[in-house]
């Protein structure tokens, strides 16, 4: 059985994402340990707040998230949990991110009959050269809650959009690490097969 720990560092809505995975039928942990996490086949990372938070709470995590995907471990961001694995973000411009992935997070520039943040449902169109853990998904119903989204420096790394304002990238892929800017966790069957086709992959 695989060990899949979701790290508790002060940032996340780690109680819902835990019962997501009870309800597919996985055992997940809950933990703050760095030993723990050292021996976890995969990581879940997630994220609630500001870019600078997360990031400040992260910081004494850096080593272990590196040596993590080093080992070509499995890692999953969701909501922040994508944003920090790049660059820098608009959000916090002295606070720089984990630079997993060159690019930066921006925030919304939006006609003034639009919303911020993107709150709701909206449908994902997959990337169809990149598919990954979204098996199954396409054009289907996600629910969101963010005011920034991804700029990746390589576009291969995407693996699906939606339409907010124009055409933004809300999922990434690449090897073992998996990102989405929605949460699957909310996202009623879809999400949920989202996080089956993850475990997979482990």
């Amino acid at each position: 059985m695989n060990d899949i720990k979701i790290i508790d560092y002060g940032s996340g809505n780690l109680l819902s994402i835990y019962d997501a995975f009870k309800k597919i039928g996985v055992k997940t942990t809950i933990t703050s340990n760095k030993d723990e996490l050292r021996e976890a086949d995969a990581i879940i990372l997630p994220g609630v707040g500001s870019f600078g938070a997360v990031m400040k709470n992260l910081t004494e995590y850096e080593d272990v998230l590196h040596e993590h995907i080093d080992d070509s471990k499995a890692l999953l961001g969701i909501c922040l949990g994508l944003h920090v694995l790049f660059t820098d973000s608009e959000e916090s411009s002295n606070m720089k991110g984990l630079n997993i992935f060159k690019g930066s997070v921006k925030r919304f520039n939006l006609s003034e009959d639009m919303k911020i943040p993107h709150m709701g449902w909206n449908d994902i169109s997959i990337n169809k050269e990149n598919v990954d853990i979204l098996s199954g998904c396409d054009n289907k119903y996600m629910y969101f809650v963010h005011s920034y989204y991804i700029q990746p420096e390589d576009k291969d790394i995407i693996s699906a959009y939606t339409d907010y304002g124009g055409r933004i990238p809300v999922a990434i892929g690449k090897d073992n690490i998996h990102a989405l800017q929605f949460h699957p966790e909310k996202s009623g069957e879809y999400g949920l097969k989202i996080l089956e086709n993850f475990i997979s992959t482990i």
